[in-house]
């Protein structure tokens, strides 16, 4: 189980990704929104698929 540091790690970077998407809809309705979301998607499954993996 995820220690607390790690925990918290991963809601700032939750934290922040809402934040970025909020920012765009403020700005530029909803093809910013979506434009944003595929950015925070390819830059997750990044991370996710990244070689070699964080853990083994």
């Amino acid at each position: 189980m995820p220690g607390e540091k790690e925990l918290n790690v991963n809601l700032f970077e939750r934290l922040e990704i809402v934040e970025r998407i909020r920012r765009e809809a403020e700005r530029g309705g909803l093809e910013a929104v979506l434009s944003q979301l595929d950015i925070e998607q390819k830059a997750i499954e990044r991370k996710l698929y990244q070689t070699p993996p964080l853990t083994d």
